[in-house]
């Protein structure tokens, strides 16, 4: 009896050596502790707990013909950490193994008979247990399915002299082994997460406090200010180097590699890229990995998290060290939060920069914005059609009320590309039965496209195109196109006119947020569409005239 024991004992420690390797995979942490397991995961988890019961098969030392073994402990412990049907299949799976591999044996019937209703067993206690008593259900668990297997052996199998035999050798030695190996186990698997919950609520506050601290630096979001949250992370984390990028540059960079890492340069690393198109952490441990484009780069190891706003990555937050194989778990779980942190910041900053254009009257001047002399000159033009066109005059003044409801009762919020388009032709038409043939408007619009923009941002552009193009050049006539295609997976949004042309100093005016005389319809729209998608408008000079144009993602839209 003893060597059995001392032979089940090194059977339990397989176990429990498999047991901790796998509830360290995080496809099998993240599968066990959701509230509720999809039937996919649950099948994973049987087959996974049924191959460790199996397991425990095969290692199992020959007693008279009996298996003495650890099959028990997979079968129990997958049913109480997660659930009945994990434990039932399980329990099938190992049970029927059992019986296959040793078809007519004295105890393979019984044996398999209950590892079946152990199985079951564990179902209830799942339902029935909680985290700080499971591993002392799972103990009575083991302790009663051991005696239900010796009960079985005892009344199914024959001859009953060799089958008493058999109960007296390994009846001790299987209820003391798969009891405790169950319980101990269950203890194992929950304070290996109970430590990692533990990490993960230590980082994030730790992560909370660094956020408390950047946070005045998010207020106004800029070169410097982004420099300067790098440098109070890097402080708080002991980082050898921290970067912020956008989806396409770095934006600020602190620490080693500064002399390559350059603030405004392209992203240097692959693994930025793939961590922006992915919305993923890459975690990478060696200079190789890294894969920097400066040979001498002296970063060895990075964790690499995506910032994100309405659940689409607009950029990265970097922190390097210059050990390889220096990330831990704690890292990540820092890293982690932060993103989610800095990305929620980084949101508020944009929140509250519309919000300080609102109270400066930005938007609501331009929503409101009626100029006095296009409204006496609409009503003068409508009396004017009154003498002599009675439906022209009743056309016009519903395209007039719907110019001024439109601006009137719109916010800054998102509007269909077919309402924006409504007001912009019911503009124009006032301004064509004003102006006459002097006014060419040619529409090339893909009536396919469903998205929707940000409201008055067509609108001042093509009033921009005829007061400061067309009609400030006194041509006998100008035409203006305005043009929506869709190229892949973005709108393209284009007025050009052939007027007089831009003048260059409006147009770098409008790019350093400049206001000049002309231009605050531009200025606004520029600066709305950048604070929202994160570019603004593209404004050319042509040959003749200007083109103006702007891009929206069908997903943004």
């Amino acid at each position: 009896m003893i060597e059995l024991l001392k032979h089940l004992i090194n059977n339990l420690g397989y176990v429990i050596v498999i047991a901790f390797f796998i509830s360290k995979l995080n496809a099998f942490r993240q599968m066990i502790q959701k509230d509720k397991i999809r039937r996919g995961e649950t099948l994973i988890l049987a087959f996974v707990f049924g191959g460790i019961g199996i397991i425990g098969t095969y290692v199992g030392i020959d007693v008279r013909g009996a298996i003495a073994n650890t099959r028990n402990i997979g079968v129990i412990v997958g049913g109480i950490l997660c659930g009945p049907f994990v434990g039932i299949v399980g329990g099938i799976l190992a049970g029927a193994h059992r019986i296959l591999i040793d078809i007519g044996g004295i105890t393979a019937f019984p044996c398999a008979l209950a590892t079946i209703i152990g199985g079951y067993l564990s179902g209830i206690i799942y339902k029935k247990s909680n985290t700080k008593n499971r591993w002392f259900y799972g103990l009575l668990g083991g302790i009663l399915v051991e005696h239900l297997s010796m009960s079985f052996i005892l009344l199914l199998s024959k001859p009953f002299h060799l089958a008493l035999t058999i109960v007296k050798q390994i009846y001790v030695p299987m209820v003391l082994i798969n009891g405790i190996g169950i319980a101990i186990v269950i203890m194992i698997t929950e304070n290996i997460f109970e430590a990692e919950e533990e990490i993960a609520a230590k980082q994030a506050k730790h992560a909370l406090e660094i956020a408390n601290e950047t946070l005045p630096y998010f207020r106004d979001v800029n070169k410097n200010s982004l420099q300067r949250v790098c440098e109070i992370i890097k402080l708080s984390v002991k980082a050898d180097a921290v970067s912020i990028t956008d989806r396409k540059k770095i934006r600020a960079h602190v620490g080693s590699g500064e002399d390559h890492h350059t603030v405004g340069k392209s992203i240097l690393t692959k693994a930025t890229e793939r961590v922006i198109k992915e919305g993923t952490i890459e975690v990478l441990n060696t200079s190789a990995e890294i894969d920097c484009i400066d040979g001498n780069c002296p970063l060895k190891s990075a964790i690499i998290v995506p910032l994100k706003e309405n659940e689409k990555v607009i950029g990265t937050l970097k922190i390097y060290y210059e050990d390889e194989n220096h990330i831990t778990f704690r890292d990540i779980s820092l890293a982690d939060g932060l993103s989610q942190l800095i990305s929620t910041q980084l949101e508020l900053s944009k929140l509250e920069k519309l919000k300080e254009m609102a109270n400066k009257s930005e938007i609501k001047a331009l929503q409101a914005q009626i100029n006095p002399h296009f409204l006496f000159n609409a009503l003068h033009t409508i009396v004017s059609f009154m003498r002599m066109d009675i439906d022209r005059a009743r056309e016009l003044m519903i395209d007039l009320s719907t110019y001024l409801r439109y601006n009137l009762e719109r916010g800054d919020a998102l509007v269909s590309l077919k309402k924006e388009l409504e007001q912009v032709r019911a503009y124009v038409k006032i301004e064509k039965a004003r102006y006459g043939n002097k006014l060419n408007v040619i529409y090339d619009i893909d009536d396919a496209i469903d998205i929707k923009i940000p409201s008055l941002t067509i609108q001042p552009l093509v009033e921009n195109a005829i007061k400061h193009g067309i009609l400030k050049g006194h041509q006998d006539k100008g035409s203006i196109r305005i043009s929506v295609k869709q190229k892949k997976e973005k709108v393209k949004i284009i007025i050009e006119d052939d007027g007089v042309g831009i003048e260059e100093e409006v147009i770098m005016g409008v790019k350093k947020g400049e206001t000049k005389e002309g231009s605050i319809g531009l200025l606004n729209v520029h600066n709305r569409l950048k604070l929202i998608y994160g570019r603004g408008l593209k404004i050319e000079r042509l040959q003749k005239g200007t083109r103006i144009s702007f891009e929206i993602y069908k997903k943004e839209g």
